[in-house]
């Protein structure tokens, strides 16, 4: 069977490698489009690591003051403070802005002060954290300096920091600043917040407030994105059924050239399961090799794609697993093909 597989790979080398090329640009979109989807599923989760808080207290049956834009009263911070086993609290306005200037751009705004033990909370990879209401730290993918000040819905915004994680809802860039600042900007400068963080526990939130647990935050903010989630999906399934599609037809027409040969193997009592098994292994070896190529190939489309594209181990393991699958359903019909050839051709002029 290995001996048979590796001489018709052999004899059609150049069919092969066109076919490998082909499947392997096919699934290396797939596990870039899938990079996509990894990011707006941890996005949620870099955010809640970045607040640091043990949970949330927000507005009513609410479950995340990011996802929402119920308000809570800024003072129900300092009931919260005053509940057992709470050690500190951190109030959190979250919204959005437009950027009109330099560039024309939706982001996120969100207003927090984690408090004076924690002063480096954002990472700030170059600049410095916010001093005044008006100052901002961005996130890189905004693509503006320190310096730089942003014409926005909320007035005059000068960047003074830049720190590579904190994006969220599918990429958009986010702006960070002071609760009084991010106030200013979406609730017209009124004392009130859309969640009071907590470092601790709360057994029983104030009237009129419930808890909301980071995995509920995160839950929530995904929720959001859950659409977009499943086209990506619909996507990937899309391009492994073209990836099946390719190496079917090349194998296909592999038996159909071969047709004498196979009814030759049958007229001398091959087994059937030799031939399939050959189609198998030369359907699993385009779709393998096309698979293990296609990684590299995502990390090239990641250069240009506008959305970070995140792409792990998992992801490598994936699109083995798939090439695998790909590769034995794609020499099905094939395989049909050949063991239904009469043997009786071996000895005609066909």
């Amino acid at each position: 069977m290995w001996m048979l597989s590796v001489r018709e790979l052999r004899y059609r080398l150049r069919r092969v490698l066109l076919a490998v090329a082909v499947v392997a640009v096919v699934f290396g979109i797939a596990v870039a489009v899938d990079g996509i989807k990894r990011t707006i599923r941890t996005e949620p989760q870099q955010l809640t690591d970045i607040l640091g808080v043990d949970g949330w207290i927000v507005a009513g049956s609410n479950r995340s003051p990011f996802a929402t834009m119920s308000v809570l009263p800024e003072e129900t911070a300092d009931t919260v403070a005053a509940i057992p086993g709470v050690r500190s609290v951190h109030p959190v306005v979250a919204g959005r802005t437009t950027v009109a200037s330099p560039e024309r751009v939706n982001t996120n705004l969100i207003g927090f002060d984690a408090g004076s033990d924690r002063p480096h909370w954002l990472h700030v990879t170059a600049g410095r954290m916010p001093r005044t209401d008006r100052e901002v730290v961005a996130t890189a993918n905004l693509g503006v300096e320190p310096g730089t000040t942003l014409e926005t819905t909320a007035g005059k915004l000068v960047v003074v920091g830049i720190t590579e994680r904190g994006t969220y809802f599918a990429g958009a860039p986010t702006l960070f600043t002071t609760v009084r600042g991010a106030q200013q900007a979406v609730v017209a400068g009124t004392p009130y917040v859309m969640g009071i963080g907590y470092v601790g526990r709360v057994a029983s939130p104030p009237a009129g407030t419930s808890i909301g647990t980071n995995a509920d935050t995160v839950s929530d903010m995904r929720l959001t994105l859950d659409n977009a989630s499943t086209t990506i999906d619909f996507l990937a399934l899309l391009t492994w059924l073209v990836a099946a599609g390719v190496i079917g037809a090349i194998t296909y027409l592999s038996v159909v050239e071969q047709t004498r040969n196979f009814a030759i193997l049958r007229a001398t009592g091959s087994p059937g399961r030799l031939i399939v098994g050959s189609l198998v292994v030369q359907s699993l070896a385009v779709s393998v090799t096309a698979a293990l190529l296609a990684v590299p190939f995502a990390f090239l489309l990641r250069l240009g794609m506008p959305m970070h594209s995140t792409i792990t181990l998992g992801s490598v393991v994936q699109i083995v697993v798939v090439g695998i699958v790909v590769g034995v359903l794609a020499s099905l019909a094939a395989a049909r093909r050949a063991i239904t050839i009469d043997p009786a051709l071996a000895f005609g002029g066909a």
